[in-house]
């Protein structure tokens, strides 16, 4: 069993007439947003290995499937997790986005596996008190524009409820953005505590608790007669950081801890793992952040319509849970192969007999991903360097880039499943003015849903052409068929 298209058809190259493939989302299907159905349950419960791409690229529901719904003893194996000991190169999940205020988000960092977590274990980071001049609230913004709350002092804190409410769950190693707004200028102390729900039924373990300091509106050095100074070691007011509950901390004992981490203190250190103590660092929140509530009764429990609040704003629209690693792997060829002796290993362990069946597949198939590899890089060095830019629906294309000397140039939205904001808007008409791109690429499965960019393509005049990214459709069935085609496509679009 196999979830994603790439993996499964990557399977079938090693498999051969051995071992029959069963792929679990469909080859139109997205694996940023595709939930499992009864067929699947049925797929996962007989196979004898499931592979899985995982780095959450799939949703947290098909992989909590795939591991609690396999037999006792099948294995699961996460192939862009495992391809490095077969030399694949992952990269880091880089998140460019400009902001006049600090972008703050939640993070659960490590894999709790001392603590009894495993990956589809869950943490709950609950807010229990706040303490300040006004009420203040974190929510999540989704791609249809309605609120999802995920803190509101407004309403008060019920522990006898486990803070329902006032709780962000996030699978562990994950990462989601916020908004965050404040009624009042002023001091707030917002109190935070993180436990741990290693699978489902399970009784929650406290993993940390902490406060986090904000300043709204006022200096982050203020003094209040009510509370004493603010003083802190480190005011936070620019680039990416996140609430983080931090699962393997050291020296934290069975308890873990809670601290900020993100984007390092100094200018031109370029660190964007680096941890603050939460009672040396204060989030600033200025004037600037000052918004008006809009009209929608979505928004109603951060006031009156009309009425200002100070307001952190959510860096991308929609609901939007990722890891530290981008997950697209396969899109550097010989991540590929990586993913295919992987498989081929695992075959052999759950199918000794197999052994020489398996190994001259995946030896054919190295052979051919090898030619590949030398095809889509001949292909791609074939487009004058001034015009090797690729703008994109989404954010799937790192590895693409990184491999062959692409310029990643721009997208819509990190997210697939994201609408675009007036603000990516202005970014995509700049970019491809600027760069004087000759055309931009749409994913088929993404076609319903990329207006924003064929309408900004269609004023600028610029070409309109297809690439792919995490699946298939019915004119490219398969890995190999499908880098050829976007190799060509690009050659094809960009080059004169």
């Amino acid at each position: 069993m196999a979830t994603t298209p790439i993996a499964a058809d990557l399977a079938r190259m090693v498999a051969g007439q051995r071992a029959r493939v069963t792929g679990l989302i469909p080859p139109m299907g997205d694996p940023h947003t595709y939930e499992p159905t009864l067929r699947d349950l049925r797929a996962v419960a007989y196979a004898d290995v499931a592979f899985t791409n995982n780095l959450l690229l799939e949703q947290q529901n098909l992989i909590r499937v795939v591991e609690q719904g396999v037999r006792p003893g099948v294995p699961v194996v996460p192939l862009a997790e495992k391809s490095s000991r077969y030399g694949g190169q992952l990269i880091p999940l880089v998140e460019d986005i400009a902001l006049d205020t600090v972008w703050l988000g939640m993070r659960i960092s490590g894999t709790g596996e001392r603590l009894g977590a495993s990956r589809t274990s869950e943490v709950e980071l609950q807010a229990t008190d706040v303490r300040g001049p006004g009420d203040a609230a974190a929510f999540l913004t989704t791609a249809f524009g309605e609120a999802e709350i995920y803190m509101n002092s407004a309403d008060g804190f019920s522990p006898e409820s486990n803070f329902k409410g006032d709780t962000a769950t996030l699978p562990v190693d994950a990462h989601t953005h916020m908004s965050w707004a404040f009624s009042k200028p002023g001091i707030y102390e917002v109190d935070f505590r993180a436990q741990l729900i290693a699978e489902k039924g399970a009784r929650p373990k406290q993993v940390g608790t902490a406060t986090v300091t904000f300043a709204v509106g006022v200096s982050p050095d203020q003094s209040g007669a009510d509370r004493g100074s603010t003083d802190k070691k480190y005011v936070l007011n620019e680039g990416h950081q996140d609430i983080t509950v931090d699962l393997d901390a050291t020296g934290a004992g069975e308890s873990g801890e809670i601290v900020i981490r993100g984007d390092a203190p100094a200018k031109g250190d370029t660190r964007t793992n680096f941890a603050y103590p939460t009672d040396q660092a204060v989030i600033e929140v200025p004037n600037a952040a000052l918004k008006e509530i809009p009209a929608s009764a979505d928004y109603r429990f951060l006031g009156r319509p009309g009425s200002e609040t100070y307001m952190l704003p959510q860096a991308v629209l929609g609901k939007h849970v990722h890891g530290e690693l981008d997950p697209h792997a396969w899109q550097d060829v010989s991540n590929a192969i990586a993913y295919v002796q992987l498989i081929r290993d695992q075959l052999i362990a759950v199918d000794p007999k197999g052994s020489a069946e398996y190994t001259a597949n995946a030896d054919r198939a190295v052979a051919e991903l090898t030619d590949l590899d030398a095809y889509v890089r001949d292909a791609i060095a074939s487009i004058p360097k001034a015009r090797r830019h690729l703008v994109t629906t989404h954010d799937g294309y790192g590895y693409l880039g990184k491999a062959y000397d692409l310029d990643i140039a721009g997208f819509i939205t990190p997210n697939p499943s994201v609408e675009p904001s007036s603000r990516d808007l202005v970014a995509l008409t700049r970019t491809l003015e600027n760069l004087k791109v000759p055309a931009v690429f749409l994913e088929p499965s993404l076609e319903g849903r990329a207006g924003a960019l064929t309408e900004t393509a269609s004023r600028l005049g610029v070409r309109v052409c297809r690439i792919y990214g995490d699946s298939f459709s019915e004119e490219v069935t398969g890995y190999v068929q499908m880098m050829r085609y976007n190799a060509d496509s690009l050659a094809r679009c960009l080059a004169p």
